[in-house]
């Protein structure tokens, strides 16, 4: 279980409750374990878990790893990524909203299918994710226009017929207008921003600039607050940032987020890019994770730190009606296991199977010790962070 951690109120600019609404029921919050309604009391205020994830970078090995198991399953021309990400399940199935960050643009379901630099992957991976609990994922990336208008169309369609909820690039100027805000089952608002330093040196079609977000901190800060005006009670800031494959975050990084984290309109930042993971790091009560790593993905180089990824908990707690603070923070370290078959193993559970063999059982321990140094670099444990 995560410690206790000193919080930030989100309440410097409160919406209205919402109406009651008759046909809700009251809501048991798996992580507090309270009786929650729609509109809280004194004695029934809210708790939230929130869990973000790194990068879901498919190279052609991770298709043909899915190809081979949709085999197995008796599929034999399909793509099966349910096997890869089984083993974070009781994971990402135990918060109220688990968020990923889909690194590249969606091909059609038959392919063709690219690698690096230009991706276009299985759309097949989202029947996996929204498998394993997930609600949304975060589009913003600097291959986010890798194949274009239609490649970002594409994505988004496939997102919505998955069921799975997106942020960071849109269809229309409209759909970028509108903030993305997911209501929990115990009625929490989360909104949900994602911003992309660059596109690989595209630009962005004069015509289509809604296309996908690029980072602006004017901008960011005028959505956030945005989104707070249209009810969200917690405002979750994905960055895509930082210098690749270096474990610590930039001056620039460090910079933004203490911008960002000032205003009382952001929440938490997570952050991807770098495929490694970087530190945690709580600026006045609130918290950045400058780089959560890969999540899936098959590098050639530096293989083993790009197998190693986090997936951050935190904990919401209710003060006040509809006022909020950080109260507890998690870091659930995960490895992307090559042999004898491509697994996303959650390191905690791994650690704990008497199946493993010496081998693998050495993998997973050298990861938590690496990952637990780099997350804890800027002096988050001592801030109450729990590696797990």
């Amino acid at each position: 279980m995560g410690l206790l951690v000193a919080g930030c109120t989100s309440g410097d600019r409160q919406p209205a409750p919402p109406p009651p609404e008759s046909s809700r029921a009251a809501a048991v919050t798996p992580s507090a374990g309270v009786v929650a309604t729609s509109t809280p009391t004194a004695a029934k205020l809210r708790s939230v878990r929130v869990l973000g994830s790194g990068d879901v970078l498919i190279h052609p090995q991770l298709w043909e790893q899915a190809a081979a198991d949709s085999t197995a399953a008796g599929e034999p021309r399909g793509y099966d990524f349910g096997p890869m990400y089984a083993g974070i399940a009781a994971v990402t199935k135990g918060v109220d909203l688990a968020t990923c960050e889909l690194e590249s643009p969606l091909a059609p379901a038959s392919g063709p299918f690219t690698g690096w630099p230009n991706f276009s992957s299985p759309p097949q991976v989202l029947t996996a994710l929204k498998g394993v609990g997930y609600r949304s994922c975060t589009t913003a990336s600097n291959h986010s226009i890798d194949q274009g208008s239609a490649g970002v169309t594409r994505t988004l369609d496939e997102l919505d017929a998955a069921g799975l909820r997106h942020t960071g690039s849109a269809r229309s100027a409209a759909e970028a207008a509108k903030p993305m805000i997911i209501t929990t089952a115990n009625g929490v608002k989360i909104a949900q921003l994602a911003y992309a330093f660059g596109f690989n040196g595209q630009q962005l079609p004069p015509s289509e600039p809604w296309l996908a977000n690029e980072t602006d901190i004017p901008t960011i800060l005028k959505a956030a607050q945005r989104a707070k005006l249209a009810g969200a009670d917690i405002v979750v800031l994905s960055m895509h940032w930082g210098v690749e494959y270096s474990h610590s975050a930039t001056a620039q990084q460090q910079a933004q987020a203490a911008q960002l984290l000032a205003s009382p309109d952001i929440d938490v930042i997570l952050g991807d890019h770098p495929h490694v993971v970087e530190p945690f790091q709580q600026i006045n009560g609130k918290w950045v994770v400058y780089s959560m790593g890969n999540q899936i993905s098959r590098h050639a180089d530096p293989v083993a730190a790009s197998r190693e990824g986090v997936m951050p908990v935190f904990t919401f707690t209710e003060t006040a009606p509809h006022v909020w603070k950080t109260t507890r923070v998690q870091a659930d370290v995960t490895w992307m296991q090559f042999s004898p078959a491509f697994r996303l193993i959650d390191v905690a559970q791994g650690l704990a199977d008497p199946a493993m063999t010496p081998t693998q059982r050495a993998d997973l321990q050298g990861a938590l010790t690496r990952v637990t140094g780099y997350v804890n670099a800027m002096g988050a444990r001592g801030a109450g962070l729990q590696v797990d």
